[in-house]
């Protein structure tokens, strides 16, 4: 057998130990993947727990939690996130600082999307709901650090603790605040609330099975094109 033919089986071989590689790394992303859908699944219908109540250490054990939280809304300190889309239509989304009882930290409610034609400009007192509120939602944890815009009018586009603090002119709790619960306010004047956390299996399982098939094609292409070269060698 010529090295060159012996060659052409190895090199196909190994490509499909490496695409079978590939697959099994994807399976492994894959169960991970549904192991924290998991988890987050049971935070979103587990019993709210008083805002008040919650260690805000640490941030993968936060995001979906259900909370309650009773406050004052400080409108006159409220942001707005550009860029945010809801069925298709352009708009931003509103987030309002809670002055909690009994401390100086506010804690940022996402009350909901409303729609803008330049997905930046909204009037705001039309959105404004009752001040002194009870709601119930979930949290997501903030990012430390993150880049602001240096005109303290623009709307923010990227949401992190700094620059949100810079804006807000006051401590704010690590985490934002999705409100879910309905509000009794004006019906036409109220922020159309966010659903809970898409829960996505990703794309890990058909990125292994085309890992796999290029390991299948890769054997059988290569398994064949070593017997037409013996063939070949036999025949000469």
């Amino acid at each position: 057998m010529r090295p060159r033919t012996l060659l052409g089986l190895l090199i196909p071989l190994a490509c499909a130990a490496l695409f079978v590689r590939l697959g099994l790394w994807q399976l492994s992303r894959h169960q991970e993947r549904a192991a924290y859908n998991a988890v987050l699944a049971s935070r979103l219908v587990a019993p709210p727990a008083p805002v008040t109540t919650v260690a805000f250490g640490d941030s993968a054990a936060l995001r979906g939690r259900r909370v309650t939280a009773s406050g004052v809304f400080r409108y006159d300190r409220e942001q707005v996130q550009a860029g945010r889309v809801s069925e298709g239509s352009p708009g931003v989304h509103l987030l309002t600082p809670l002055a909690l009882p009994g401390t100086d930290t506010l804690l940022l409610v996402l009350r909901g999307w409303v729609y803008s034609a330049d997905a930046a400009a909204v009037e705001l007192a039309r959105w404004r709901e009752a001040d002194s509120v009870s709601l119930s939602g979930y949290v997501l944890p903030l990012a430390p650090e993150g880049p602001a815009p240096p005109d303290a009018g623009r709307p923010l586009r990227t949401l992190s603790v700094a620059a949100l603090e810079a804006r807000v002119g006051a401590p704010l709790r690590p985490v934002l605040l999705v409100m879910t619960s309905d509000s009794v306010a004006r019906a036409d004047s109220v922020p159309r609330r966010l659903p809970p956390p898409r829960l996505d299996p990703g794309p890990h399982w058909s990125y292994m099975l085309q890992w796999f098939g290029f390991a299948l094609v890769a054997i059988i292409g290569g398994v064949l094109l070593f017997r037409r070269q013996r063939r070949t060698e036999r025949a000469a």
